[in-house]
């Protein structure tokens, strides 16, 4: 093990490899499965229910791109906060995104389960979820040039993928193949909104779960060789191929698959497999359902790195156990990537004693967490931009409309907020949500009362 007091991450990463780790954490389980649950809870109006959580998630990450770039030296999702507002949201945003993406490994290990399930019936379904899991983590802790590498090719095998699945589907609807059912689904079954337009609302709170992730490539961009310039390159990419990928897919399913067929549950089944059953493609379905768990099993690696990199740097700075702070040889976390991987682990008890509830229950029980630290990160980047306008500088990438868009992010935020408390279906997960706030809050006064007088720890 590395005994360095402060030890470095090795800057191994290109910019082909950070693009396309961001792409890998956005684009798993809440495209390729958890659509599913969107679709039948929303119908056709899912469509508003992604692109608005689409247009407030792209307006965060060009928040967090400017940070990127005016603050190359923060290497990590939380230090933005942290020198934008102070040790507290620093402290808060670090374990607040550690929980959530934590709760998203876990979701993709039960997705990756449920996926292989259909081709392994007699292997219970805790046991592919405890196999997934072990296999990504030894592919993190190898060294990040594989995990990088491993991460590449999952990535473009599912953007492939998608590209095929959207020129197959608009052909079909074109009536090129014959029997298109053009656009009578969304009108059939109820009309475009048969749960009613807030229902739209409620379907952008899971929908901005899909979506989160795409400020992997800030993180991913610390290994890099220039920080600044990759990550700025890869949030402008990511942010457009991601408005893309999901809300042009979901029109050609909403358009394919009546919005009331089942599409969640016990044996779950990808909305794009339907979406080729009903075009008619021999085998496709089946195709289909390998690349979604490439899909998935990228995006469990991509959880794997982003939990164990924001560990690993709260412990830098006194913010978690110093022991996180080992590396291995070949600059790698080792124990931090570890650590990440126990509430995965605890998930696959859950999902042993709850198979029917865990996969859903775990995506709705995470929704607002995202929600806090979005608040802070864009409440980061006016302060940040503040500062550095005081000094006469202005970023090269510049979030749009400074300041009026960000203050209009974070009113858009709190709208969602507000409109989850009186909602009785997402009250109880807000409340959950807002309960691990201020546990984390609680933990911040006891750790910096512990630590007042001690030396600051590197940055």
């Amino acid at each position: 093990m590395d005994h360095d007091p402060q030890p470095q991450l090795r800057n191994t990463l290109t910019n082909r490899h950070v693009t396309m780790i961001a792409l890998g954490g956005v684009i798993g389980a809440g495209l390729f499965v958890s659509s599913g649950a969107v679709l039948n809870t929303v119908g056709p109006a899912a469509l508003l229910s992604y692109i608005l959580s689409g247009v407030l998630v792209t307006l965060i990450m060009r928040a967090v791109g400017e940070m990127a770039v005016l603050l190359p030296e923060a290497r990590s999702i939380e230090n933005y906060p942290r020198i934008g507002l102070g040790r507290w949201a620093g402290f808060s945003v670090g374990w607040m995104y550690w929980y959530f993406w934590v709760i998203v490994a876990a979701v993709e290990a039960v997705a990756g389960a449920g996926i292989v399930g259909a081709f392994l019936p007699d292997v219970p379904n805790w046991a592919l979820c405890l196999g997934l899991i072990v296999v990504m983590t030894l592919l993190n802790v190898i060294s990040v040039r594989i995990y990088a590498e491993t991460e590449f090719w999952l990535a473009s095998i599912k953007i492939v993928a998608i590209v095929f699945f959207l020129v197959v589907g608009v052909v079909f609807l074109l009536d090129l193949f014959g029997h298109s059912p053009g656009l009578s689904h969304l009108t059939h079954h109820g009309g475009f909104f048969p749960a009613g337009g807030g229902a739209v609302v409620v379907g952008s709170v899971t929908v901005l779960f899909s979506f989160a992730g795409a400020e992997i490539a800030t993180i991913a961009a610390a290994e890099s060789r220039d920080p600044a310039k990759y990550a700025a390159r890869a949030t402008r990419q990511v942010t457009y191929r991601i408005l893309f990928f999901y809300v042009l897919s979901i029109a050609v399913i909403i358009c394919l698959v009546p919005w009331n067929t089942p599409m969640s549950g016990a044996q779950v089944r990808s909305p794009f497999a339907l979406a080729l059953s009903a075009v008619g493609i021999p085998y496709a379905d089946v195709v289909m359902e390998v690349v979604v768990l490439t899909a998935v099993l990228s995006s469990l690696n991509s959880c794997l790195y982003l939990t164990s990199r924001v560990l690993f740097s709260l412990s830098r700075h006194g913010d978690a156990p110093t022991f996180l702070t080992k590396v291995n040889r070949r600059k790698v976390p080792a124990r931090a990537i570890v650590a990440a991987t126990i509430v995965s682990y605890l998930s696959v008890i859950a999902n042993y004693f709850f198979p029917e509830q865990v996969f859903l229950f775990l995506i709705n029980s995470s929704g607002a967490v995202c929600l806090i630290y979005y608040f802070l990160l864009v409440l980061a980047q006016v302060t940040v931009r503040r500062r550095f306008s005081k000094r006469g500088i202005e970023p090269k990438f510049r979030m749009w409309g400074h300041p009026w868009l960000s203050y209009l992010t974070m009113a858009w935020i709190v709208g969602v907020l507000v409109f989850m408390a009186i909602n009785p279906d997402t009250r109880w997960e807000l409340l959950l949500s807002g309960l691990s706030f201020a546990v984390v809050l609680a933990a911040y006064q006891i750790v910096r009362r512990r630590t007042t007088g001690r030396p600051a720890p590197e940055a």
